[in-house]
């Protein structure tokens, strides 16, 4: 079988606000992209990959979107992003953009919306748990350290943040959110846009009973001498990302599903079906399953000594 485009080509990956500035404010744009396309075609790539290009308060450097379907306004509009993609196109170049679905800006209107009242028709769009700011519904922790649940005292809830606080988790249970980011992606096609880089997509799905993450332990190598050349060594105990199963790699970075990430649940947002281990579609992003070896790490919670005689 023929390989498709995107399992043979050549992506560059571009970060706008540092890649070039057409307008003397000292931040890179679109248009600083489209005036080095010659440049980027003799290198002989296939396509161009653009960090996020959206509306964002910046809490997370543009990975905490607050309009989906728009430009940052220090990077340019929708005219410049045309303007780019026709060029790529016309010298074969691809552009893929990043896509942010698992979780917008607390900025975003949906957010606003569903923070509202606990009977907004958004409410359920985000993951909201009634209760008590003395206890987190359970012990999941942000990538960024520290609980990963927000207090929300007008609403007396918490919130899901797998990352910041300020970076809200969309509810993919939720067809209407599923749908709202197949807009999205509708949207970005028809301006000219060849597919998408999806962040953090293993997490879009998380445990429907928000059971407690068992935890890992990793020995560390500690400071501390004893005599004889014996040391002490530290086993941190992490807890498992939020919603995750133990003992994956879950750092699915271009497309979804890491080869043998047969435990992880669902992403039918993205076409791959549950337990895909090597090419079952992702074809909305036109990048291969099984593109990533990230790794994710996660910060300690806990710390038990050991000593290593």
């Amino acid at each position: 079988m023929a390989l498709q485009w995107w399992q043979r080509a050549v992506f560059y990956q571009i970060y706008p606000r540092s890649f070039a500035d057409t307008n003397g404010d000292g931040i890179g744009d679109l248009d600083g992209v489209t005036a080095h396309l010659d440049y980027l075609q003799s290198l002989g790539i296939d396509a161009i990959w653009l960090n996020p290009i959206n509306p964002s308060p910046l809490d997370d450097w543009g990975y905490d979107v607050s309009d989906y379907c728009g430009i940052h306004p220090e990077l340019g509009d929708l005219a410049a992003f045309d303007r780019l993609a026709a060029e790529a196109h016309r010298r074969g170049i691809r552009v893929i953009v990043d896509l942010v679905p698992n979780h917008t800006s607390n900025q975003h209107p949906w957010f606003v919306e569903s923070r509202a009242t606990r009977t907004n028709p958004k409410r359920d769009w985000y993951i909201w748990i009634p209760g008590t700011p003395e206890r987190a519904p359970n012990n999941w922790e942000s990538y960024f350290g520290g609980s990963a649940w927000k207090y929300d005292g007008a609403t007396a809830s918490w919130y899901l943040h797998m990352f910041l606080e300020q970076q809200p988790d969309l509810n993919f249970r939720n067809p209407q959110v599923a749908g709202a980011i197949h807009g999205v992606m509708r949207f970005w096609l028809d301006r000219g846009a060849d597919g998408f880089r999806i962040d953090v997509i293993q997490g879009l799905i998380k445990d429907d009973q928000l059971r407690d993450n068992p935890v890992r332990g990793r020995l560390v190598e500690d400071a501390v001498e004893y005599p004889y050349g014996s040391a002490a060594r530290r086993v941190e105990v992490d807890p498992v990302p939020p919603g995750l199963k133990p003992g994956i790699n879950h750092g699915a970075e271009f497309t979804g599903l890491k080869s043998g990430a047969s435990t992880n649940d669902g992403a039918e947002f993205a076409g791959l079906k549950s337990g895909a281990s090597t090419d079952d579609g992702a074809e909305f992003a036109g990048l291969k399953s099984g593109a990533s070896t990230g790794k994710t790490e996660v910060p300690a919670s806990k710390e038990v000594r050991q000593r290593n005689d």
